[in-house]
């Protein structure tokens, strides 16, 4: 009896985990949240298929519902896979499901995924570390509980912030991060649907926004590195140009 984890990635089906393609192909059983995930899903033909997730208006199911689904799905002895969108891991109920299969007897197999966290950035051309200018990464949930962040520290740390599904929290949290003393000039780049056809990004700063309703999933990236696009040659013309140089990259 063994539930897979699987992470799926940012959303481009070409950037899944060969095991978790591998999974996908010979399951009997997919639980995945999002109807949008329809094109990693269906890397499992045969798979009968479960969408726990949001779907319109309506609500997802409770997560003690999700559980019990995985619980006993499990308990078939069935290839059964649990997609999860980035990593099962981060931002993701990956870790109570795992908790609650190893508490009812059924084994877990966890396949890490590519976070959106790093994907979705690197998509838009903007490398989330650069030694010269941050040597932290901070990622935030913006699904629930953003009160509970200590927004001042963060702001005093600063370096890149990344938010993950905190499309209705972004006011808030760049309001609480101003308030913190983070430079309203710091730059802030949202990027829609990242790795996918329609993928957009959108900048501006923590006191003017990227404008625009954009669409789910949204990944948000706050600090200097925000204002690169390495795809296009864009830089932040603001950054000596010497910190790229080789003899100091070396």
């Amino acid at each position: 009896m063994t539930v897979h984890l699987v992470g799926a990635g940012p959303g481009d089906p070409q950037l899944i985990t060969r095991r978790g393609a591998a999974l996908l192909a010979r399951a009997r059983h997919v639980v995945y949240d999002r109807p949008s995930m329809a094109e990693i899903v269906a890397l499992a033909p045969t798979a009968t298929r479960h969408c726990v997730g949001k779907h319109g208006a309506t609500p997802a199911p409770p997560q003690a519902e999700v559980n019990a689904l995985l619980v006993g799905l499990g308990r078939t002895g069935a290839c059964v896979v649990r997609l999860k969108a980035g990593d099962p891991f981060v931002v993701s109920r990956g870790g109570e499901e795992a908790v609650a299969l190893a508490r009812a007897g059924v084994d877990v197999e966890v396949v890490p995924g590519v976070s959106a966290a790093v994907a979705a950035p690197a998509a838009a051309g903007i490398p989330v570390m650069v030694r010269q200018r941050t040597r932290t990464l901070t990622v935030i949930a913006g699904n629930d509980g953003v009160e509970e962040v200590d927004w001042d520290a963060l702001a005093r740390l600063g370096g890149t912030v990344v938010l993950l599904t905190g499309r209705a929290a972004l006011p808030r949290v760049l309001a609480a991060l101003r308030a913190g003393g983070m430079s309203p000039h710091t730059p802030v780049a949202a990027i829609s649907a990242a790795s996918r056809p329609h993928q957009r990004t959108v900048r501006g700063t923590l006191a003017h926004p990227p404008s625009g309703r954009l669409p789910a999933p949204l990944t948000v990236v706050i600090g200097d590195v925000a204002a690169l696009d390495v795809t296009s040659g864009g830089m932040n013309m603001a950054w000596d140009n010497t910190v790229w140089d080789d003899t100091v990259l070396g």
